[in-house]
């Protein structure tokens, strides 16, 4: 029986160096009598932090940039060059620009991974099927969770409920929504909610992508969670238009939100690129503020969304990258600022993911990234690389430190 025991191992809540002990993929407090073969790593006190999660993004339509014309910068510019692009789509070339980027975020520490599919008559189950490959082939070290969703509308996209339930028939893990991008918006939420409770899977929308409050679908997801009983397995991510709400409406309306469970993923790169381009004086931020939301009780995350395409050009899949952004955005500083940041790209994330047995204690999977800095709360503020990773403790990746040649 082969175990490894981490040594001089530095933990986010500990004083001293700890040891810890894994023993067929999962932390335990010894290991067994019977080990055979004890594998040692000696740390040398680099801090251990649990796996980081990308709790959204879209592989299938990643690393797409040259193929696309960007003159506008609008979302809606965005939706249509990629439905261009899409049209020249085949199952390789999404696995293998799915792939690039699965790789690039393994190295940037990323142990658990939600990306969202597109499906329609128009790409059909090609992207779906693709990333199902990308799912099992990277499973050594990436956990791949598959959402798929009718970015082109559902119910004016006659066919598209079909393939979004042959999906599921196929494997695919939960239901996504783009209610903007349908001629009836509310009729598909409701409809998503549907067929979410048939098929008893979780539901992550993409919503409010404007800085228009008076048009927020938000309080239709919020009815449709509480008429499903669906408390903490629904997400909505962007909502930037949270960003122009006064701060006694926002707090109403996230202590609404914590009630009944809805959680909420910001997308700092793809929001900030996107947003408030008819503005020139005073340019809003556009990112939904995780911090006031956090505050009263809502379960945030920060992710990535596209990596090289009209909706974000640019993206190294560093979720530690995304988590600098949102703090210079937020204007937060502290320490515990830090820590908070670090928490929507990790512990705060499992949440979302539903995840059983995340962390660092006996029991929790040994899923997790090694950082050369002092306190948890320097891998936000100076954007540090992780330097190895593991899953189920077997090691993924290493990267060495850079040296200075005098």
């Amino acid at each position: 029986m082969s175990m490894l025991k981490l040594t001089n191992a530095r933990l986010p809540d500990a004083m001293t160096l700890q040891t810890l002990y894994i023993e067929r993929g999962y932390f335990v407090n010894a290991l067994a009598e019977e080990a055979t073969v004890i594998e040692t790593l000696d740390l040398a006190g680099k801090l251990v932090v649990p796996g980081l999660i990308e709790t959204h993004i879209h592989l299938d339509k990643a690393c797409i940039m040259q193929r696309c014309l960007l003159h506008e910068g609008t979302l809606a510019e965005a939706i249509s060059e990629t439905r261009k692009a899409k049209a020249t789509f085949d199952e390789e070339d999404v696995y293998q620009r799915g792939a690039r980027v699965i790789e690039k975020a393994i190295l940037q520490g990323t142990s658990w991974m939600r990306t969202h599919v597109e499906i329609d008559p128009q790409i059909g189950l090609t992207g779906f099927n693709a990333i199902k490959r990308l799912k099992q082939d990277y499973a050594w070290a990436i956990d791949l969770s598959i959402c798929v969703f009718p970015q082109e509308g559902m119910l004016n996209n006659p066919g598209t409920e079909a393939l979004l339930i042959e999906a599921l028939k196929q494997g695919a893990d939960l239901l996504g929504g783009c209610p903007y991008t349908d001629s009836d918006a509310q009729g598909q939420i409701e409809r998503l909610f549907t067929l979410a409770n048939r098929w008893q899977v979780d539901l992550d929308f993409h919503l409010d992508f404007d800085l228009n409050p008076h048009a927020s679908l938000i309080g239709s997801v919020i009815a449709q969670t509480r008429r499903w009983d669906m408390a903490g397995r629904v997400t909505v991510g962007h909502v930037t238009s949270l960003s122009t709400l006064d701060k006694p409406e926002l707090v109403s309306l996230a202590r609404e939100l914590a009630l009944a469970g809805v959680q909420v993923t910001a997308l700092p790169a793809t929001d900030l690129f996107l947003t408030g381009r008819e503005h020139f004086h005073l340019k809003p931020r556009g990112v939904a503020p995780l911090d006031t939301l956090a505050a009263n009780g809502v379960t945030c995350s920060l992710s990535s969304n596209n990596i090289g395409n009209p909706f974000t050009p640019f993206g190294d899949a560093s979720l530690v990258r995304q988590a600098n952004l949102f703090a210079n955005i937020g204007q937060l500083g502290t320490q515990a600022d830090m820590l908070q940041c670090l928490a929507w790209i990790s512990t705060a994330s499992a949440k979302i993911l539903r995840l059983p047995d995340y962390g660092l204690s006996p029991g929790c999977r040994a899923d997790f990234v090694v950082f050369d800095v002092a306190a948890a709360s320097d891998i936000i503020a100076e954007i540090a690389p992780p330097v190895m990773g593991f899953k189920a403790g077997r090691q993924t990746f290493e990267r060495p430190s850079a040296r200075l040649l005098r």
